[in-house]
């Protein structure tokens, strides 16, 4: 009897809450497509109930429950009443944790990171939580899913957050762990910023080919600068706040105290030495110790390098040259052998040697043609040539327009170099000869060649 019960209830449960289901998620896609397409016109009063219903209905049907509603809980938090503001700020980070739940991929990718980090910087914003609490969730996001976490504000904050604490003299904020958030922080920094230029130069090959881009190249290229733009500015605004504390008198002692604890590890060898270079304390026996104790325990394209500037400081420039070469050879990665050619470029820059130093930037841009930087040194190399070069003060002048014309190329190539650039740019033409100069040499149009070291020409510009 029992058995013939149960069976019944069986029997009820298949035929009548069966097609309940159905009528349910029949419910819930008629409401998602109403919500979403007021959503997308920005009507999201009128979407939040229809979403509401979709969200408590049938909160893994779709993603978009989470995309849209974010954006309705966040228009409500900049347009509700004050009872809506506060009620959906505490909704907002909820809908997050919902998110990682039901959603934690997109297209098979971990989404885990770049939700978390959205959850953090929303607590961050909104003043729900302390400094300890939003770099904890940061931190998470970070250390979980760093794939996913790419957004330059989010991770800049996820960095400031802990200088703040460091600031305010939290005891669990030391200056090694700052030093080292530092370097994680913008080494991610560094990494996106290259996939972006590989992505670049593809196009930029193709437009230098003369080959007209499609409209989604063009609609590309245009993300792919914007996204540029705002890494290049995030990650000055890291540098700036971290050289108030990563001097010469903080990195040497610090240092100093942790290298024996530390001389069996390459990556923190690396690092130290990169932050030494960077700041100017090269010349610090502990510099020295540092890279020979990283080139004895794991030989690089990184070791290589600093073991060529240790020379070149000594006066070594044959064995210097040597070590530059190695560290380029060591190197496998296209775009880490351009970062490595600039700055070797730059070291015969500050030795004068202009024409090694070109010869090395236009390497640098073999392996990198987006790498605008390069270009700005170029130009910076042709100005202060003007004085060496040309037999006529019209004609030394004129070198002004070709170093106009590289620090251009620095902005064209790379759109978070663009503001510098044309100043630059204005900067060398406003030195060049004028109109009036033109028009009292009778030269338009002709053609200038520099027989000095820069071996170019340049056409003088039609009145």
């Amino acid at each position: 009897m029992k058995k013939s019960h149960v069976l019944g209830v069986l029997f009820f449960s298949l035929v009548f809450l069966a097609p309940a289901k159905s009528q349910d998620i029949n419910a819930c896609m008629q409401d998602l497509s109403i919500f979403a397409e007021f959503a997308k016109v920005k009507n999201f009063k009128s979407a939040f109930e229809p979403w509401s219903r979709v969200r408590q209905e049938c909160p893994t049907i779709n993603v978009a429950v989470y995309s849209y509603g974010e954006r309705i809980l966040k228009d409500f938090i900049k347009n509700g009443t004050p009872e809506e503001i506060e009620a959906s700020k505490k909704d907002l980070i909820v809908l997050y944790d919902e998110w990682v739940q039901n959603f934690p991929k997109k297209k098979n990718k971990s989404v885990v990171g770049d939700v978390t980090s959205r959850k953090a910087q929303a607590l961050l914003d909104y003043k729900m939580a302390d400094l300890k609490e939003v770099y904890s969730i940061f931190n998470s996001a970070f250390q979980k899913d760093q794939n996913s976490f790419t957004n330059p504000k989010l991770l800049y904050n996820y960095f400031k957050t802990l200088y703040d604490r460091y600031k305010a003299e939290d005891q669990e904020v030391s200056m090694e762990l700052l030093f080292e958030k530092y370097e994680e922080v913008s080494e991610k920094f560094e990494f996106e910023s290259t996939q972006l230029a590989k992505k670049l130069d593809v196009i930029l090959k193709k437009e230098e080919a003369g080959n007209a881009l499609t409209s989604r190249e063009t609609r590309n290229k245009r993300v792919y600068n914007i996204n540029t733009n705002a890494i290049g500015t995030f990650l000055s605004n890291l540098d700036a706040i971290i050289a108030k504390e990563a001097t010469c008198e903080n990195l040497i002692p610090l240092y100093k105290r942790n290298f024996e604890a530390n001389k069996g590890d390459a990556l923190w060898l690396k690092r130290a030495a990169s932050r030494m270079d960077s700041k100017e304390c090269s010349d610090d026996q502990l510099f020295v110790t540092l890279v020979e104790a990283l080139h004895a325990l794991d030989p690089s394209a990184d070791s290589a390098y600093y073991l060529g500037l240790l020379n070149d400081k000594r006066g070594n420039s044959t064995d210097a040259l040597k070590y530059y070469e190695e560290s380029i050879t060591l190197e496998t990665d296209n775009y880490r052998k351009a970062k490595i050619l600039l700055k070797i470029a730059n070291k015969f820059k500050a030795a004068g040697r202009k024409s090694s130093a070109r010869s090395y930037a236009n390497k640098a841009l073999g392996f990198q043609p987006s790498l605008g930087r390069a270009y700005l040194l170029i130009a910076n190399l042709y100005a202060d040539s003007a004085n060496d070069c040309g037999d006529s003060q019209f004609n030394k002048r004129a070198v002004y327009w070709l170093a106009a014309d590289f620090a251009r190329k620095a902005g064209k190539v790379n759109s978070s170099l663009k503001k510098v650039a044309n100043k630059t740019a204005e900067s060398y033409t406003g030195r060049a000869p004028s109109k009036t100069d033109i028009f009292t040499e009778g030269n338009e149009g002709t053609t200038i060649k520099f027989n000095c070291w820069i071996n170019s020409s340049i056409k003088v510009p039609s009145l």
